[in-house]
């Protein structure tokens, strides 16, 4: 990967696009789980890789590739949501989405649904796309303990809406 950095790097489009290839499953997980459509996460990871093939030679080290992408994604994931958010209402009906895939993520959306978006990202980071918390502080330049803090208390959420029962018997 570090030789396909390297050349994308110094303009070459195939490695480029070859090295984007190897991230798009990655991209997809991490958009979709932050997004509410596949629209919106289509838009973002188009974004993603324009700005990266923009910005590849500002790279410095070639490990840090996908924490760097990643960070890109997750900016470009914010910015979509606060453009939705600015958007005034229309009196038309809204697309409704269709999960292809059924049921399997259902719940894992619903669960994801729930927490705060600061709590939300650093789930799907360390979760879905298997970032070291050092690695997610440095994505979303903040403090480690910090990272270490909104997982706990995204697990604490999590459990306090799946399974009541068990913190009622806790607090008893």
């Amino acid at each position: 990967m570090n030789d396909l950095i390297k050349k994308a790097q110094e303009r070459d489009a195939d490695a480029f696009t070859e090295l984007m290839q190897s991230q798009m499953q990655n991209m997809y997980k991490a958009a979709r789980s932050l997004l509410s459509n596949e629209e919106d996460a289509a838009d973002a990871i188009s974004e993603t890789i324009l700005t990266c093939w923009e910005k590849i030679d500002r790279l410095r080290e070639e490990r840090y590739f996908r924490t760097w992408m990643t960070r890109i994604l997750i900016n470009k994931c914010k910015d979509i949501r606060n453009k939705k958010e600015n958007l005034s209402f229309t009196e038309e009906m809204p697309d409704v989405e269709i999960n292809e895939e059924g049921y399997s993520n259902l719940e894992w959306n619903e669960a994801l649904g729930i927490l705060d978006e600061k709590y939300r990202t650093v789930v799907i980071l360390y979760y879905v796309e298997g970032f070291k918390m050092s690695e997610i502080a440095q994505i979303l330049d903040i403090p480690e303990a910090t990272v270490r803090t909104r997982i706990a208390r995204a697990r604490k959420t999590m459990a306090k809406e799946y399974y009541p029962e068990a913190e009622r018997r806790r607090l008893i």
